[in-house]
Parts: C-alpha cells; structure tokens; sequence
C-alpha cells in the first residue's frame, strides 16, 4: 500500500459580498467539506475581494501563482454578471494564468498556432451563479459563459477533456429560488468535494 498524501485545496472565490450564496453558501460549504473532512488534506483560499488589488501588485500576482503551482485540485467560485465573471476573477485570469506560466504557443504552419498547457496535471471544479434561468442562457445566449471560460480560458491553461466541461457546473436563478433549491445546490456542492477526497485516497491507495 502506498503512503497517502494529502490533497493540497485550492478555493478562488470572486464576489464581493460575504453575505452572498456565492461567498455565504457556495464557497463556505467548500471550505467547510473539505476542513471537516477525515481524508488527509490541505486548504488555502484565494479570496479575491479581500485582497489588495491597488497596483503595481507583481507580488501578489507572483502569490497567487505560487498557490497555483502547490495546489493539486482548485475550486473556482463566481457569479456572472454581464455575461462574464466578477473583474477580479477575470483580472487573475489576465495576470495570473500568463503564457510562460500557464501555458506556451506551440506554432504549427503559417499563422496557425496552439496553445500547450502547463498546469494540466491540476484538477478543477467551477462554480458560477447566475440571475437569470437556465433556458434562455442555453438556447438564446448559446451558454456563451460556459463556453468561453471553458474554451477559451481553461482549455489554455488546463488541457482539454471532457471534465473541463462537466465540472463547471451552473446554478440558475439564484436571487429568485427558495430556499429549499439553494439547499440542493449545495449539497450538490458537497457531494463534488466529498467525491474528489476520496477519488485522491482511492488514487494513492492503488
């Protein structure tokens, strides 16, 4: 049997308000799940409205990364407002996910490029919140949120495969469901942090 080494946690979180179900409900049930828990692990928390983003901030960039480079899971938590995450969850993706960190272009011919990744050995789940219901996001709106942070950012940064997809989970109409729906998204929540404990021990076991 091999000696079991303990998931190193990484929480971002992008919301300003801590009474939020983001910040209150979401990121708290993580932080939780994971703190209570009686499998080996470790927790540290980007909480990004409670750090100083006045500028230059190459130390608190450079922070960030070293928290990147540790973790061996990270949760991602936002809301969406005007169809993208919080700016400062968009800023750590501007300035802490950067080409030579996180990724590379690898030129193929002509013009044509792709991007290699760097941090494909992590694993992520994504939690984002919306005001509005699922229909008219998905159909309407081609669930562009979804497909652009996938795509476009963590395909980049990650790799591709298909849990990069699945594991970023949307939870619709928030401010106007009752309180027993905002009680199954989190537990649904949880149920996610308890199956990446013990998929990490299974892991180490084998």
């Amino acid at each position: 049997m091999k000696k079991l080494e303990r998931m190193q946690n990484l929480i971002v979180v992008g919301h300003p308000d801590q009474e939020s179900f983001c910040y209150n409900g979401i990121f708290k049930t993580i932080q939780k799940t994971l703190l209570e828990s009686d499998y080996l692990n470790e927790v540290q928390v980007i909480d990004l409205y409670r750090d100083d983003f006045s500028r230059p901030r190459t130390d608190l960039i450079k922070r960030y990364q070293e928290l990147v480079t540790w973790a061996d899971r990270i949760y991602f938590v936002s809301p969406v407002w005007w169809f993208r995450l919080t700016p400062r969850t968009e800023i750590f993706f501007d300035e802490v996910m950067t080409p030579g960190f996180a990724y590379k272009f690898v030129p193929l011919f002509g013009n044509y490029a792709y991007p290699k990744p760097f941090l494909s050995d992590k694993k992520v789940r994504t939690y984002i919140t919306h005001g509005a219901p699922a229909l008219p996001v998905k159909t309407l709106y081609l669930n562009s949120v979804k497909l652009r942070l996938v795509m476009g950012v963590f395909t980049f940064v990650f790799g591709w495969n298909i849990s990069r997809w699945l594991k970023t989970k949307q939870f619709w109409a928030v401010p106007f469901v009752n309180a027993k729906k905002r009680s199954k998204y989190l537990e649904t929540v949880r149920k996610d942090v308890i199956k990446d404990l013990r998929k990490h021990q299974i892991k180490q076991v084998k």
